[in-house]
């Protein structure tokens, strides 16, 4: 029987002890992000935003915050006094990382088109390059008129071609 009692009451010690574990402390961030530690929070957390501490009542979301009862009060003294500023709701929250990550996504697209438009570019005037290229060689070069008939370019067309040529190139860097 004595065995068992000290059984008992070394296993009350261990729930009580593990219990000095959990956190002891809640509190708001200045992002409204809700933190829990088993240490006080930093001396620049106000004590609004302190839900939960030792010796201190528990957070009850459906009680009016004192700071919410005295505002009127305040206002009626100071008209000209900013209104106190409450932490972001979870929705607000939600539609601020919505929008982020909407703007992130507009971000990208943007890039992304710009680089293909870049690469287009480059492209084209590597094009352009090979065909000057190929027309100051004095290389025969064929093209095809409308009926799909394959003639070798004659003079003025080598000239008509090497004036468009250089015009794309102009603008390449």
């Amino acid at each position: 029987m004595k065995h068992r009692t000290l059984h008992c009451l070394s296993g009350a010690l261990l729930l009580a002890a593990s219990s000095l574990a959990i956190a002891q402390y809640m509190w708001l961030d200045d992002k409204g992000v809700k933190q829990l530690s088993d240490r006080p929070p930093p001396p620049s957390v106000p004590e609004q935003r302190i839900l939960k501490a030792p010796g201190k009542a528990p957070f009850n979301p459906n009680a009016a915050a004192p700071a919410e009862a005295e505002a009127p009060a305040a206002d009626a003294a100071t008209p000209d006094a900013p209104p106190a500023k409450r932490p972001p709701t979870l929705a607000e929250r939600n539609a601020d990382f919505n929008k982020r990550k909407a703007d992130a996504a507009a971000a990208d697209k943007k890039a992304a088109a710009e680089a293909q438009q870049k690469a287009d570019i480059a492209a084209n005037c590597d094009a352009a390059r090979k065909n000057q290229q190929a027309l100051a060689d004095g290389l025969r070069l064929s093209n095809y008129d409308k009926n799909g008939e394959r003639g070798i370019m004659g003079d003025e067309e080598r000239a008509e071609m090497a004036k468009k040529n250089q015009k794309v190139l102009a603008g390449c860097k």
